[in-house]
């Protein structure tokens, strides 16, 4: 069975190399279209690597836990995916932060 890091170095040098491309391509003035289909894809690469992480993360976070400490293990794991996510940012999302507050609860807090 492959190594899961090796496998995500490897898409990570892929994005690396199509985020050299978009490069090139705005050296060469191509479309606009073109260079955001170009951008859509290495977003939607970077999401896969990072959901790739985040399951892998997730495993061994609840492997051996509590009830209790595995529902926390996941709601820091959908905090961290909530604060990351593009689509979490959305329109008028202050620019000062990466993505959107989650609405799962901060430990500590009321509810």
């Amino acid at each position: 069975m492959p190594d899961p890091n090796e496998q995500l170095i490897a898409r990570l040098r892929r994005i690396e190399g199509q985020v050299r491309g978009i490069a090139r391509m705005l050296d060469d003035q191509r479309s606009c279209e073109d260079v955001v289909t170009q951008l859509m894809a290495v977003r939607s690469s970077i999401d896969t690597v990072g959901a790739v992480v985040l399951d892998t993360h997730l495993a061994q976070c609840v492997s051996g836990r509590s009830a209790d400490e595995q529902i926390e293990a996941l709601r820091d794991a959908m905090r961290l995916w909530w604060r990351f996510a593009p689509a979490a940012g959305g329109v008028g999302a202050d620019p000062g932060t990466v993505g959107a507050q989650s609405p799962l609860p901060v430990p500590g807090e009321a509810r």
